[in-house]
């Protein structure tokens, strides 16, 4: 069974066992597969002008399709109501936001190498952050949009009790939260 993260002499420390770091590092996988499927719409062509090339820029008249996977919506969201300013600012931003964040999730997955993980703040930071990217994607899975999805997906807590597909994601989701909640307590430690 996990050991919740804490913060020490050496470090903030954790220890998952080999399921629970399979587990975590599979689910980094999807969500890196997600991004980088949404990365190929950001692929230029071949004869686009060089200076493109050089920045990775779209031009203006080159659109983005906008991201029709609610999961990955959570994770690439609109940056405003008004269509015209959301796709500008996807077309500036979000292929380096894809490369933070499958960067973090890359790291992420290396950090599982062992039971025990020691990690730095700033690692520690980015561990969090991939989590957060998971739990993201798995909250829309199981269409948490208020208090009560979140208490109804909280009680899944025994794996003698899954039954269903959703119960097998419901306690996945807690896994990760708990995961992320002793992080950042040890983060918040670290901190003060």
């Amino acid at each position: 069974m996990a050991k919740a993260f804490k913060n020490g002499a050496h470090g903030i420390t954790g220890t998952l066992h080999s399921a629970e770091r399979k587990l975590l590092r599979e689910l980094f996988s999807d969500v890196i597969t997600m991004l980088e499927e949404r990365a190929e719409v950001h692929r230029l062509p071949e004869d686009i002008d060089p200076l493109y090339a050089l920045t990775g820029m779209r031009p203006e008249s080159m659109d983005l399709p906008p991201v029709s996977d609610p999961a990955l919506a959570r994770l690439l969201p609109d940056a405003s109501e008004d269509p015209v300013v959301a796709a500008e600012h996807r077309r500036l931003t979000e292929a380096d936001l894809i490369a933070q964040k499958a960067g973090r999730l890359r790291e992420a997955q290396f950090l599982l190498e062992t039971d025990k993980i020691v990690l730095d703040k700033d690692k520690a930071q980015r561990f969090a952050q991939a989590l957060n990217d998971v739990r993201l994607v798995l909250a829309e899975r199981l269409e948490i949009r208020d208090e009560q999805d979140a208490a109804r997906v909280s009680q899944m807590l025994d794996a003698a009790d899954v039954e269903t597909p959703e119960e097998y994601l419901a306690l996945v989701y807690n896994l990760v939260s708990w995961v992320q909640d002793t992080l950042m307590g040890a983060l918040m430690d670290a901190e003060s």
